[in-house]
């Protein structure tokens, strides 16, 4: 790729390989609907891509990614899963874009949703908070109802009409398979305490990919230990398992390619940064990288080096050090791998710098674990 554009802007390396992968281990060993979390990576590309390998289901916050489903994935079924909803957009999901299953945390919600579609035919999903494992980001801090309250919004639901489910999040990026089990047990206690038959039961995602010091326990492990733990739910066989994998789906389904602008001593000046396709180093993601020269091999040592990116904003710079050739300098290009995740939708046009070229790489790249002394520090 490099050798025929010798692109001077970011170009996405899209990697269907890894992802129609990603989705078949799911439809393989998943015993549900799984549902992708269109927030992870909302390109239509990506959408086609995993819905043509069979995921029809799609995790939705808000009414703009319902309609992106609606346009891209003819016949594909969204679910709002966001606990708090505009009202606007309850109705405008319900009536023409088919969506039929609305989560809640809270009684404010469950009266909002019946207040603006009355007593319809939906599935009321109550999420409930478990316990923070171990995970890149608990997401039960800003939603999720404690026990009790999941057990009065079950009841609740029921009582105005609807049709009833239960979901949670393990969080983000968790590496413990035990975390889904644990979870899995809190949902139990809660449906024994409600005395509500629900007709599905989300186990989130949370779902973790390999990234530069962190290798996951193996997808088996997981699916495991969700067997074990809804195995000891005795669910009824009507009751549907669902899931909301993202970037489990998509992270090592695209790279980026950047170019060195320039080189002052340790630190080098790239075409790319946190305000456009590297805003996930922020929160703690540490990505792959690998040199690409045309002209001669990088050279045999290597070091790290502070990356800024192309803004003026003195903030613009990556707070973990990349391992490259000693000899790297402006005009080489840089491989930054697993952004298939979050990348995208948090990409920005701050200071007129805005990535936006795309291309197919048709076959699959694993990267390599990184050798003594390379792992990425802090500037």
């Amino acid at each position: 790729m490099v050798d025929t554009l010798r692109p001077s802007e970011p170009v996405y390396c899209l990697r269907p390989v890894a992802m129609r992968a990603a989705a078949a281990r799911f439809m393989e060993r998943f015993p549900g609907q799984i549902l992708y979390a269109v927030k992870s990576n909302p390109l239509p590309e990506v959408l086609g891509l995993l819905s043509d390998a069979g995921v029809r289901h799609f995790d939705t916050a808000s009414i703009a990614e319902i309609e992106l489903v609606s346009r891209e994935v003819p016949g594909g079924q969204s679910y709002f899963m966001h606990p708090v909803k505009d009202r606007a957009a309850i109705r405008d999901a319900y009536a023409h874009h088919g969506v039929r299953h609305l989560v809640i945390d809270h009684v404010d919600e469950l009266h909002k949703i019946h207040q603006e579609l009355g007593p319809v035919e939906a599935v009321v999903m109550v999420r409930v908070a478990t316990a923070a494992g171990d995970a890149q980001f608990n997401l039960s801090g800003k939603f999720g109802a404690p026990p009790d309250t999941a057990v009065a919004l079950l009841r609740a639901a029921r009582g105005l009409g609807y049709r009833c489910g239960l979901c949670f999040h393990v969080g983000s990026q968790c590496t413990a398979p035990n975390a889904f089990g644990a979870a899995l047990g809190d949902a139990g206690e809660v449906l024994a305490a409600a005395g509500v038959a629900i007709e599905c039961l989300d186990i989130g995602g949370g779902f973790p990919s390999r990234y530069v010091g962190v290798e996951p326990p193996a997808f088996d492990a997981f699916m495991d230990a969700i067997d074990r733990g809804v195995a000891a739910l005795d669910l009824p066989p009507e009751c549907v398992l669902m899931c909301e994998p993202g970037r489990a789906l998509v992270a090592d389904g695209l790279s980026l390619v950047v170019q060195v602008r320039a080189r002052r001593d340790g630190d080098l000046y790239i075409n790319d940064g946190i305000y456009g396709s590297l805003g996930g180093v922020t929160v703690g993601m540490e990505f792959p990288a690998r040199q690409v020269r045309l002209d001669g091999a990088p050279d045999a040592d290597r070091r790290h080096f502070r990356i800024f990116g192309p803004t003026c904003d003195g903030l613009d710079v990556l707070p973990r050090l990349l391992w490259l050739a000693d000899d790297v300098g402006e005009g080489d290009w840089i491989e930054i791998g697993q952004l298939g995740a979050y990348a995208i939708p948090l990409r920005t046009s701050f200071n007129g710098f805005y990535p936006d070229t795309f291309v197919n790489i048709a076959r699959r790249y694993e990267w390599p674990a990184p050798p003594p002394g390379a792992a990425q520090q802090t500037p």
